[in-house]
């Protein structure tokens, strides 16, 4: 079986032999549904693939999809004029190489249909393109702007600038006032246009790219259209059996097993309120490919314009996940760099996992362990700074708790923390720095069934940590003494709820030092089982 990692165009993936989920039923409902679109997903989420599809449609080329599900509901396969603008693949945060690009797709077009000397503005100069096009065929134009915010992401929040006019300009702002006006051409060539499609990460409805031009019909959420980027479980169980067969045969587990492993690490995501759950295509096909289960999607590109929003944001990243929130505070991007959730969520690092039909609200966390893990890792490193490695302190931990090894614990514990910049301890505020660095430590190390401020009869554990053959119960003290913490863990009956499982408990009591900013006391007691 061959799989199309990179490549994003839909002929060459059928020409070549390439596996291909077919989504052409649903791209032949979204054809024939309306006019001018709009579809937020991740990257590397299909988007592209998407766009070269419904190029090819419109370019009439039955051939390409005989056998497909489309093939059996189109009859007519007209052929019409297609505008294709992709702004991948380019780095937006050199100034002019916006204008440049858009200058150098509208000139190609102007020398296949005319160019007019009337108008020198670039919206305009399209919005005639359109129209000759569509005088010449005879037939209504097609336009697939592919990434369409990407030369805005590039530059949010950098400062970057350039000067206009003898005037400093910042080149976010910047940016949205050409793309703006470019758009713009929605409206004034409105009865030129047969089908418009822009797909992005995030929608910018708020800081008015869109304002130029009639407001595209968003199917981000649209339970019609939910899958019709990724991959289903049923996509999953049809396409790729055999794969499937292979890496349970590597892993030593069942087929049923290995189901479970990639729905843990890739699926997850969910795009309505239906709740179907889909996974990310481009992991899935790194494992087939390499028959091993890594951490693709995460790995292939660090968000570093999230990393500067919630440098800026007094929210952490435990008052962002496994809350509910309307849709208006999550689904369009407002211009805040204090509100970062609309843009962590369009970007694929959260997704709905449950909503509420009676209050319309929805839960977002992470859809799957490779997001989690590679984003809490992410976050962790740029808010803790660390000298010590990240992974490797990870997995010393995991196997200090494996084996149930209290003195390791307290010593990896103890030289993490002592790593950590006096600077990073001292320009936050103590108490949110404290809770927060153990909430991003005890996410890391959640290989294990891990609960941070776990409620209880009594009242909030700080931590538990639940592996196969112990429990952690921990109690964390700021100035104060270990003994204070292990109180605390029995007047509150903490380990009441595990007082007939098999495991070994562990009562932990931790006091640390606010201006040493590591552990000063750590104490444990042990507790066999009572029912041996």
């Amino acid at each position: 079986m061959k799989y199309p990692i990179g490549i994003q165009s839909f002929d060459k993936i059928i020409e070549d032999g390439y596996v291909y989920v077919d989504k052409t039923g649903l791209v032949y409902r979204l054809v024939k549904g309306g006019t001018i679109y709009f579809l937020s997903r991740p990257r590397r989420f299909g988007k592209s693939l998407l766009v070269s599809t419904l190029k090819c449609y419109f370019q009439g080329r039955k051939e390409l999809f005989k056998g497909l599900a489309i093939d059996r509901l189109e009859t007519e396969w007209a052929e019409y004029p297609v505008f294709h603008i992709d702004f991948n693949g380019t780095n937006f945060t050199e100034s002019g190489k916006l204008e440049d690009i858009i200058e150098g797709t509208v000139s190609t077009w102007e020398k296949v249909y005319g160019r007019t000397t009337e108008f020198k503005d670039m919206g305009k100069r399209f919005a005639y393109v359109l129209q000759q096009a569509h005088r010449q065929h005879g037939r209504r134009c097609v336009v697939l702007i592919d990434e369409y915010d990407k030369p805005i992401l590039d530059v949010l929040d950098t400062g970057y600038s350039m000067r206009i006019d003898g005037r400093e300009r910042l080149l976010e702002d910047w940016h949205r006032e050409i793309l703006k006006g470019f758009y713009s051409v929605f409206k004034s060539a409105d009865e030129d246009l047969q089908f418009v499609l822009l797909t992005g990460v995030t929608k910018f409805s708020q800081v008015s790219v869109f304002s130029g031009f009639n407001q595209p019909s968003d199917i981000s959420m649209d339970e019609q259209y939910e899958t019709l980027c990724g991959i289903t479980q049923e996509e999953l169980e049809h396409y790729f059996a055999g794969p499937i067969e292979a890496l349970a045969e590597k892993y030593r587990t069942t087929p049923e097993g290995m189901k479970m492993m990639l729905k843990h690490r890739y699926d997850g995501y969910h795009f309505s309120s239906n709740l179907t759950d889909v996974y990310n295509p481009f992991s899935l096909l790194n494992a087939f490919a390499k028959r091993e289960l890594r951490d693709y999607w995460f790995s292939s590109g660090t968000p570093t314009y999230l990393i500067r929003l919630m440098n800026h944001t007094q929210e952490d990243l435990n008052e962002l996940t496994g809350r509910y929130y309307r849709p208006e505070e999550f689904v369009d991007y407002k211009a805040d760099v204090e509100q970062p959730l609309p843009m962590i969520y369009q970007s694929g690092y959260l997704t709905v996992k449950d909503c509420d039909m009676e209050f319309s609200t929805f839960l977002l966390d992470f859809p799957n362990n490779e997001v989690k893990n590679g984003f809490v890792s992410l976050v962790a490193s740029n808010y803790l700074k660390p000298e010590e490695n990240l992974n490797s302190w990870i997995r010393d931990v995991v196997r200090a708790l494996r084996q149930g090894d209290t003195e390791s614990l307290r010593g990896l514990f103890t030289s993490f923390l002592a790593g950590i910049p006096y600077t990073m301890r001292n320009k936050r505020e103590k108490e949110r720095y404290f809770h927060y660095t153990f909430y991003l430590i005890f996410r890391l190390i959640s290989v294990y069934t891990v609960y941070t401020e776990k409620e209880q009869s009594q009242g909030r554990s700080d931590c538990i940590v639940e592996t196969p053959d112990y429990v952690y119960i921990f109690e964390f003290k700021r100035d104060g003494s270990a003994d204070e913490a292990l109180a605390q863990i029995e007047a509150k009956g903490y380990a009441r709820p595990y007082e007939a499982d098999p495991r070994t408990i562990y009562k932990i009591g931790v006091n640390f030092s606010s201006e040493t900013g590591t552990v000063e006391e750590w104490k444990n007691v042990r507790m066999l089982n009572r029912t041996l």
